[in-house]
C-alpha cells in the first residue's frame, strides 16, 4: 500500500509539471474558473419580501426592512416601498434587489409616467423593454411591484410586466411564503393592509432574509 502511494504521488508531480499534460490543464482551468471566481465575487445581496396585496377596490405594497450582505444583516429599517407622484398621479413602488439598481429604475419609471401621466401598464412595459434590451441597464438586479390603486405589476429584468392572478403579488427571497398566506387570507373578511401585514409577519417568522420591521403604503382609485 504504501509503496502504491508513493507512484501515485510521483505520477500526480509528473502530470502537474508536464506542460502538455490534458489532466494539469483540466485542474488548472477548474482552479482558474471555479477557485478564483469565487475569490473574487462579491457576496450576494440576499433578502427582502414584499407583498401587494388588492381588495375591495385598495391596493396595500407592504415590504420589510432587513438587508443582509452574505449571511451578515447590514440594516434592518430599511425602506424599500416608496410613493412617488409622477405627472401629480400617485404610485406606489415595492423593490427587492440592489437598492442602487432598483433607484435608477424607479427615476426611469418616474420619467415615462411623467411624459406618460396616468398610463401605469403603458409606462411599465416601456421600461421593461429599455431594462431588457440596454446593455447597461440589463444588468441591473431588481424586482418592482407598482401599482396606482387600480392595477398591480411586477416587472422584471426579463422583460416580463406580470399582473398577478387573484389581486396578489410578491417578490424576494420570502415571497412565496407572504403569497402562500396571503392567498389563504384572501376571502376572509380581512382588509387588505391586515392581509399584507399578517403574510410579511409569516414571511419573516421563516426567511432568514426578512425582518418584522414593515413598510406599508396603500392607495385606492
Amino acid at each position: 500500500m504504501a509503496l502504491f502511494c508513493k507512484l501515485y504521488v510521483i505520477l500526480f508531480r509528473y502530470l502537474l509539471l508536464d506542460p502538455s499534460s490534458l489532466i494539469r490543464n483540466n485542474l488548472l482551468n477548474y482552479y482558474e474558473k471555479n477557485i478564483i471566481m469565487e475569490q473574487k465575487t462579491f457576496p450576494g445581496w440576499h433578502g427582502t419580501t414584499i407583498i401587494g396585496v388588492k381588495k375591495n377596490g385598495e391596493v396595500v405594497i407592504a415590504g420589510d426592512g432587513q438587508v443582509s450582505l452574505g449571511n451578515t444583516v447590514i440594516k434592518g429599517s430599511a425602506r424599500k416601498v416608496r410613493r412617488i407622484s409622477p405627472g401629480g398621479h400617485d404610485i406606489i413602488c415595492g423593490f427587492a434587489g440592489s437598492t442602487a439598481d432598483a433607484f435608477t429604475l424607479l427615476e426611469r419609471l418616474e420619467a415615462k409616467l411623467e411624459a406618460s401621466p396616468g398610463q401605469l401598464a403603458k409606462a411599465s412595459i416601456s421600461l421593461a423593454k429599455d431594462w431588457r434590451m440596454d446593455k447597461y441597464l440589463r444588468n441591473l438586479e431588481a424586482m418592482l411591484i407598482v401599482t396606482d390603486g387600480s392595477d398591480i405589476f411586477v416587472i422584471t429584468g426579463a422583460g416580463d410586466v406580470l399582473e398577478p392572478e387573484h389581486g396578489i403579488a410578491s417578490i424576494g427571497s420570502g415571497g412565496n411564503f407572504a403569497l402562500a398566506a396571503a392567498r389563504a387570507l384572501i376571502d376572509s373578511d380581512q382588509d387588505a393592509e391586515t392581509i399584507a401585514r399578517k403574510s410579511l409577519s409569516i414571511a419573516a417568522e421563516i426567511c432568514v432574509y426578512t425582518n418584522g420591521n414593515m413598510t406599508v403604503e396603500k392607495i385606492s382609485k
